[in-house]
């Protein structure tokens, strides 16, 4: 992959002068590192990468992989990331990945000292490179059979297992991966105006071209019959793409209309409301339900701008807040006995880091705006929404009952045995003869410690009563996702900056 040259003069930036503050937390009492924590965050994403690898490669028990993918149908698909421990890439969490490192720079990327937006960036690019292969024509593809895969255990740089092309066509529909993809290149060129205007032009340019796709043809991409085996039940659209939503529709216009800050876009916001569940009241984010995310970024232009016919989104923004508050009136979200968001289902990391997000960068647009939050017989203000950010994100670093960090190479105790095919197995620079599909199995059931250390991961975490057993079988609680990193990339360059 080459990086441009812009982007290349970060690494000589002098380095903001960032004091990190002494801190006392409930469980443990220790000191958090939010910028050791950060760069191990962005490290975690070389180890998903897909493809051909770079001279600057850090984890280097990572090689090469995926070399022919997209090669049985005539294109290119070299690339992108593995979503999480297998070996397959599922275009519909990663664009949603993409999308969360993009607004994770948007929001804080000026909190990250220069090397580490550096990084940031260059993990952005690896993706969007990726996603804009999946666009090149008509339709959206999807690479990797996941069914041969996951009865496999082996490393992506052994795979013998087939790599299938699965594509939708119009006028079949995808609407909610190709408008995930739509506001993942959309944000990812606002990430790369000032530092690369073409590209920031390129990925605009082709995220209006998928979201014309996926307006076009609306419908959910898992219903087409040649595309589900492949997706499900792993990434279907369990919502629908309009069940409960079109919110990645209106998740993909409104990138666009931040991007581009056409008014076609805010238009298509204001008319599509009602009819794609705007005004509904679900308070998940991640890639299968894209509301609260959606209500809190589209805030933004009532809170600045009052636009006035956006009112409701910012009234569903402040309603989800005050579920997060537990001395609000509001139904709450579930948290477990030790402080954390949980919600049930499995790969619970995934939405402590979302949601953690989400109370951080709702926390500065009201804060930009001197509003607070109505909850009933509180009002609620930034402060409070950033301590509860930072309780997520402290209870992730350490603060929890098990005293056990969740991210990987962070702090003295951390996960040992995650479910994670390349980072259980010997790597090809200690064990240069392939592993055949079943000859992982001795590895996958050792009770021994993984032999590489995949830096940053976050695995899915404990359950609701706070108890993680650091079992690789385990996978609900033992897999890393890109999709857990994203969202704490930008949680922890607001730490760097506001470690207190």
């Amino acid at each position: 992959m080459t990086t441009s040259p812009t982007l290349l003069l970060l690494l000589y930036l002098t380095l903001s002068n960032i004091v990190i503050l002494i801190k006392l937390v409930n469980c443990t009492s220790s000191d958090h590192n939010y910028l050791d924590a950060l760069s191990k965050s962005i490290l975690f994403f070389e180890g998903q990468r897909s493809g051909w690898l770079p001279l600057d490669q850090r984890l280097k028990w990572r090689a090469n992989s995926g070399l022919g993918d997209g090669s049985s149908r005539g294109i290119d698909l070299v690339g992108g990331y593995y979503d999480a421990g297998d070996n397959v890439k599922f275009n519909f969490p990663m664009a949603f990945t993409t999308t969360m490192l993009a607004w994770s720079v948007i929001e804080f990327g000026e909190a990250m000292p220069p090397y580490e937006l550096r990084n940031a960036l260059v993990a952005i690019k690896w993706s969007t490179d990726y996603l804009l292969k999946t666009v090149s024509q008509p339709g959206r593809i999807f690479v990797g059979d996941p069914i041969i895969d996951h009865n496999c255990w082996e490393r992506s740089e052994d795979m013998d297992t087939t790599r299938t092309v699965y594509s939708v066509e119009a006028p079949n529909s995808a609407s909610e991966v190709a408008g995930e993809t739509a506001a993942a290149l959309a944000a990812s060129s606002m990430a790369f105006r000032r530092f690369d205007p073409g590209y920031a032009e390129t990925l605009l340019r082709n995220a209006e071209r998928a979201f014309e796709y996926a307006d076009t043809y609306k419908g959910a991409y898992s219903d087409n019959e040649s595309v589900r085996p492949g997706v499900c039940p792993f990434y279907c659209d369990f919502n629908g793409y309009q069940a409960s939503s079109g919110d990645e529709l209106l998740w993909g216009a409104a990138w666009l209309r931040r991007a581009s800050q056409n008014d076609t876009f805010l238009n298509y916001i204001q008319n599509n409301g009602k009819t794609l569940g705007a005004e509904d009241t679900v308070n998940e984010f991640g890639w299968d339900n894209k509301h609260a995310g959606l209500n809190v970024l589209v805030s933004k232009e009532f809170l600045e701008g009052n636009v006035y016919s956006l009112q409701s989104y910012k009234e569903s923004a402040d309603s989800f807040m005050c579920t997060l508050i537990p001395s609000s009136s509001s139904s709450h979200i579930q948290i477990t006995p030790g402080g954390m968001i949980y919600k049930p289902g499995g790969s619970n990391m995934q939405h402590v880091t979302s949601i953690a997000f989400l109370l951080l960068v709702y926390a500065n647009y009201l804060a930009r705006t001197s509003q607070t939050v109505n909850c009933g017989s509180i009002m609620v203000g930034p402060a409070s929404l950033r301590q509860q950010a930072k309780a997520q994100i402290d209870y992730i670093l350490g603060d929890n009952p098990m005293g056990l960090s969740y991210m990987v190479g962070y702090g003295p105790r951390y996960p040992q045995r995650i479910h994670h095919r390349g980072s259980s197995l010997p790597s090809v620079r200690d064990h240069p003869e392939p592993i055949a599909c079943k000859a992982g199995t001795g590895f996958f059931n050792s009770s021994g410690p993984n032999p590489n250390v995949l830096v940053g991961a976050v695995v899915g975490g404990p359950g609701e009563d706070d108890v993680y057993e650091d079992d690789r079988a385990d996978f609900r609680k033992s897999e890393p996702t890109t999709y857990i990193n994203a969202p704490l990339v930008g949680a922890l360059a607001y730490f760097v900056a506001n470690p207190s």
